[in-house]
């Protein structure tokens, strides 16, 4: 069973897991109003993501005979300066991201919950593809600058992301 603490840090988590997934929707109707449908795309993937995350979080609470509470969310942001600005942002919130959940793995070590530092382990590792994936994205578009062939090059590559869940963490 979870401890009153770490049960309120993981409703923490499930609830910043569904404002990411509100942020990346948000951020790929930014990149849909550019006409950008790779770059939406890509961000809808990552709004998939984070609803994954959620339940994954959301499944564990429940399995450990925990109670979810959902809270009421903040607006995201929805304006920004250009795309390397909207991978900037997202490239911050994914550090965000990554300090809660070092956070959590810091209770449940502190804790001796060995079940959540488990559950934990995965969302590390997932979080070090989080960032990487941002990071990789920022440099291509600082290398092409304004040049639009290399822009919509990289929206074309985009465009074949997809989200496919772990078949082992389903």
């Amino acid at each position: 069973m979870l401890s009153e603490r770490l049960q309120k840090a993981l409703n923490a988590q499930v609830n910043y897991e569904f404002y990411s997934a509100y942020t990346y929707l948000a951020m790929s109707a930014y990149a849909e109003s550019e006409d950008l449908e790779g770059f939406a795309n890509f961000f809808k993937v990552q709004y998939e993501e984070e609803l994954f995350h959620a339940m994954k979080f959301y499944n564990y609470i429940n399995q450990m005979d925990g109670r979810v509470v959902i809270e009421s969310m903040e607006k995201p942001q929805v304006e920004y300066d250009s795309i390397l600005h909207l991978f900037e942002s997202g490239y911050e919130h994914e550090k965000t991201v990554t300090a809660k959940i070092y956070n959590l793995a810091d209770i449940a070590t502190e804790e001796k919950e060995h079940a959540t530092i488990s559950l934990l382990q995965w969302f590390i590792d997932e979080q070090v593809e989080e960032e990487q994936n941002f990071n990789t994205i920022i440099k291509k578009l600082k290398r092409i600058e304004s040049n639009p062939a290399a822009l919509y090059m990289l929206d074309d590559e985009l465009s074949t992301r997809v989200f496919t869940p772990p078949a082992a963490n389903a």
